[in-house]
């Protein structure tokens, strides 16, 4: 067999160019496969173009924010934690820093730093970068990789770096092509859903609150089999549903029930923890204050106005009735609420609005000491293609470098 490279990475993205570098590092002939016309396409779109690189959390916390699979992550993290990660950047001439002493950014606030410092280290290092090149094919002969078919041609190499993510963002590139390759090996692709982005709701009133944020909101799945699924964090109303962090995060979850039920209701404490007494003593203190202030004017005391009325109207309560002229059951009935905003999410906006994929390549079928397919030597996966995603707040890129660093070592 006619070997051109020691190496083949098909994607430009965080985890394909940290596995070039890593190899090339290590004395080997790398090859990058882009298949779009520029590099790192959606790492230039990451954090809103501010590039959130990773966090200081401990790896144990950190793992743990990825769930019951977060474990795989342990030999990579081991190898380069995120303080690994910033003196890797440090190297490469990127300052960083983390203003809120938790995400880090770039000190510069743009991922073109950190493209451009990529792309020097590589081109530094001599791996040959072509773009415009879509893998079609990851040739093997008796459970061991041979190399790449493109659509314009063949590369030969004993071994493939599969970092082509997931299907997140299509109009970045993304289609879901190294799922394909990897099943046509003999790979399992778990269910692909849709995660972190925005949900729509069957509620329209969330259309009129939504000029404001609401901090330390609590969110609940309300349906028997899984109340144990919850989450907090900042929560945006939009046109036709929620944003904000607490659901980007969430959405994770709810996608895959969205699929089974058809619509998944929640419950939203809107008033940082806030339950009944509590709640019904903070209006009775502000009704002795103001008795003559219209009911809306007593909750606005806890939440924006806009939401304040919409919540009161959704407990047929009069906004601007006072608090003596409305009957008992039904100032009992707003407390209720709002303690636990009733909320039923009806859908999304698909593939092209999720940042990231929830599942990808079964981890049963990689070796996380390597990131070696179990089942052909010489493939190995990085990044987002493989069946774990975590949360807002650098999880997923410093997973990608993490990845991208432990399968260039190109260990057996």
């Amino acid at each position: 067999m006619q070997t051109d490279y020691e190496l083949i990475v098909l994607g430009s993205g965080a985890a394909g160019m940290m596995a070039a570098i890593v190899a090339a590092r290590n004395g080997k002939k790398v090859l990058l496969l882009e298949k779009l016309s520029n590099i790192a396409s959606k790492l230039k779109a990451t954090g809103g173009g501010r590039c959130n690189l990773t966090n200081t959390l401990s790896n144990e916390d950190f793992m743990a924010r990825f769930g019951r699979d977060g474990r795989f992550m342990q030999d990579a993290l081991t190898a380069l934690d995120y303080k690994a990660l910033l003196a890797f950047f440090k190297e490469i001439g990127v300052e960083t820093h983390a203003p809120d002493g938790y995400r880090v950014f770039p000190t510069s606030h743009s991922s073109a730093t950190i493209i451009d410092a990529l792309r020097d280290e590589m081109q530094r290092l001599g791996v040959t970068l072509l773009r415009s090149q879509k893998a079609l094919k990851i040739l093997a002969n008796e459970n061991q990789t041979q190399g790449v078919q493109t659509q314009e041609q063949t590369f030969y190499a004993p071994n493939v770096v599969v970092a082509t993510g997931g299907l997140g963002y299509p109009v970045l590139g993304a289609e879901g092509d190294g799922y394909t390759m990897a099943a046509e090996l003999g790979h399992k692709v778990t269910e692909l859903h849709p995660a972190m982005m925005p949900l729509k709701t069957k509620e329209e009133w969330v259309k009129n609150c939504r000029a404001d944020t609401i901090a330390k909101v609590e969110l609940r799945v309300d349906l028997k089999k899984h109340k144990k699924l919850r989450a907090s964090g900042d929560l945006i109303f939009t046109n036709h549903g929620i944003r904000g962090p607490v659901v980007l995060d969430f959405a994770r979850e709810i996608t895959p029930l969205l699929d089974k039920y058809g619509e998944v209701p929640l419950l939203l404490n809107l008033t940082k923890g806030m339950n009944e007494e509590q709640i019904s003593a903070h209006i009775k203190n502000s009704v002795a204050k103001n008795p003559l202030a219209p009911m809306q004017e007593h909750v606005a005391t806890l939440l924006p106005v806009p939401l304040s009325r919409e919540l009161c109207l959704l407990a047929n309560v009069n906004p601007d009735a006072q608090y003596n002229k409305i009957d008992g059951a039904s100032r009992a009935k707003l407390m209720q609420i709002l303690v636990w905003t009733p909320l039923t999410v009806t859908g999304h906006d698909g593939f092209k609005m999720a940042m990231i994929t929830r599942g990808g390549i079964d981890l049963k079928e990689i070796n996380p000491k390597t990131m070696q397919s179990k089942i052909i030597k010489g493939l190995y996966f990085c990044g987002e293609i493989m069946n774990l995603d975590g949360p807002c707040g650098g999880y997923n890129l410093q997973w990608s470098f993490a990845s991208g660093a432990l399968a260039g070592k190109l260990l057996t």
